[in-house]
């Protein structure tokens, strides 16, 4: 197992007027007290205190002006502190938010000063995708992060550390794609074929599904009793604690998966790629339960990350029609019930099958068909009313800037769990 460092890229998307002009003044603030400091001479972190302590700043930007200065001030001369120093805040100061069902993903939110902070759009380096998804999980420490000006774009870089554990890497062809559906009747179901093709070995995540079913269901009827009475500062206590059991649940099933699939020789997961999902801007009851309801994109991530650690690959293919078809024909069927899928075809085998397990093993069957992982142009995806689910758009919100003392937006487990 190595452990690793890499500073994650981050692109701050059109800021309107009023964003700017507090990114403009945080990093002036910045700039100002660590000039401040750095010419009063101070080299303790009690002495720089006293200087920033002055100044308009988040206090995760002067913990590391407490820390920068000392350090500076017997290495530099006062001249060659050049004043487009980036704004630095310590790890507990930046937080992401992920919302793959817009087109725009990643929202940050920067501190502005003590009672204040800013929701950001930001386009992210694609290749350090699977890192960010670990940091959002909390699954890799995110550490110190550097808010920078250049050429009119604003930028934001955050550094990351977890471990990876090395493995040989076999050919496409060597590798024994699994299946990986996130459902409603179970909340993850795993399968992959044998070498004569057949299907073998799925688990499936029912009772875990039933559980977070169940969770949801109280919290929110908890909720509207609640604000009914005005008691809004229980709701936020009772909703954290209920979020957290979700989260324990969707970590315990995620490990579950990856090691499901360190016990199958050269293993690659196959998810659906959340891609088609956004684009295909389906927002209708199908794919709000999956996107919102059930933490969809949240276990994704999490799969991806895990699965990177233990050196195991993962790839996502486009969805269409996973849960249409039937993995032994190819005709399109139904579901009689949530768990249950029926072919259409009279003299296919099958008849009835697992509904999840079927989707699982059409996944895993994308990849083996070594069919295009990448979007291609629109006019050559699904046509409307071919996938699973509807191509009308609907109205999407982000993040918005908030006081301290004002209701802040929606949290982010609440995202994927409402």
């Amino acid at each position: 197992m190595a452990e690793l460092t890499k500073t994650l890229e981050l692109k701050l998307v059109d800021p309107n007027t009023h964003k700017r002009q507090k990114l403009r003044e945080t990093r002036d603030a910045y700039q100002q007290a660590l000039q401040a400091a750095f010419a009063a001479g101070c080299d303790t972190q009690s002495a720089t205190n006293d200087v920033v302590v002055e100044y308009d700043l988040s206090g995760y930007a002067k913990n590391v002006l407490k820390k920068y200065v000392p350090q500076l001030h017997n290495s530099y001369d006062a001249d060659e502190l050049h004043d487009d120093q980036p704004v630095k805040f310590t790890n507990e100061g930046l937080q992401l938010d992920h919302k793959p069902e817009n087109a725009i993903e990643w929202y940050v939110k920067i501190p502005h000063h003590e009672d204040y902070h800013l929701w950001m759009p930001a386009r992210a380096n694609p290749e350090q995708r699977d890192w960010l998804e670990a940091v959002y999980a909390d699954d890799a420490e995110m550490g110190e992060s550097r808010l920078f000006e250049r050429d009119g774009t604003w930028y934001l870089h955050v550094t990351a550390t977890r471990d990876v554990e090395d493995k040989s890497e076999a050919s496409a062809d060597e590798r024994t794609p699994i299946g990986v559906d996130i459902g409603e009747a179970s909340l993850v179901t795993v399968c992959h074929r044998d070498e004569h093709g057949s299907p073998v070995r799925p688990r499936l995540w029912a009772d875990d599904g039933k559980t977070v079913r169940r969770l949801r269901k109280t919290y929110f009827t908890a909720k509207r009793r609640l604000q009914q009475r005005g008691s809004e500062r229980i709701v936020d206590s009772f909703g954290d604690a209920l979020w957290d059991q979700i989260d324990d649940v969707f970590h315990r099933v995620t490990r579950e998966v990856v090691n499901y699939a360190e016990s199958v020789e050269n293993p690659v997961l196959v998810l659906e790629d959340l891609t088609y999902i956004r684009e295909n801007m389906d927002y209708g009851e199908y794919m709000n339960r999956r996107l919102h309801g059930w933490g969809f994109a949240k276990l994704h991530a999490q799969i991806r990350y895990k699965a990177t650690e233990k050196g195991i690959p993962v790839k996502t293919v486009n969805p269409r029609n996973t849960s249409k078809a039937c993995h032994a024909c190819g005709e399109h069927g139904y579901r009689p019930r949530q768990a249950t899928f029926r072919c259409s075809n009279e003299d296919c085998w099958v008849g009835e099958y697992q509904a999840d397990v079927n989707g699982a093993i059409n996944i895993a069957d994308r990849y083996r068909s070594g069919e295009s992982h990448r979007r291609n142009n629109r006019a050559s995806r699904q046509k409307a009313g071919d996938d699973d689910s509807a191509t009308d758009g609907a109205s999407l919100t982000e993040p918005q800037d908030s006081h301290a003392d004002a209701e802040i937006q929606q949290e982010t487990r609440g995202t994927y769990a409402s």
